[in-house]
């Protein structure tokens, strides 16, 4: 049976997690060619590769949705809202039609896709209306 944590392993565990997150954030934006490689200095971009770790905090987002403390979610959400930005930003740069990451819906026009990205302010947990609020801010995140 699964144990319940207790109060003094939840604060390393949360600090895990943000950890995680950032590394894998920190490897898209390494294939998005935020960051240069540290073997060649030189910046690179690979969408496959991108596009992998951002689909991988997606569904790091989904299977985790509820059970992460604000901080935590805000972290995820900013970190996601930010890296699909920027691979659609590299994408269309490239003029590549490069398969966006994965979203739940088809995205709708937006005229407003970077408010999301660029909130650091940690939002109130999600309830079943935030989650769909969300899910609205993450697929505006996404131009055609």
């Amino acid at each position: 049976m699964a144990e319940v944590q207790t109060s003094t392993n939840s604060g390393a565990i949360a600090q895990r997690f943000v950890e995680f997150v950032m590394m894998h954030a920190q490897n898209a934006a390494l294939f998005l060619g935020q960051i240069p490689n540290p073997h060649s200095g030189e910046a690179e971009v690979n969408l496959d590769l991108a596009k992998m770790f951002i689909d991988q905090l997606e569904m790091i987002q989904e299977k985790t949705r509820g059970n992460l403390s604000n901080e935590e979610a805000a972290v995820l959400r900013n970190a996601l809202s930010n890296l699909q930005l920027a691979y659609v930003e590299v994408a269309r740069s490239q003029g590549t039609t490069a398969p966006a990451p994965h979203s739940a819906s088809p995205p709708p026009p937006s005229s407003k896709p970077s408010q999301a990205a660029q909130s650091t302010a940690p939002l109130p947990s999600p309830t079943a209306g935030g989650e769909s609020e969300s899910r609205k801010k993450f697929t505006k995140s996404y131009g055609a």
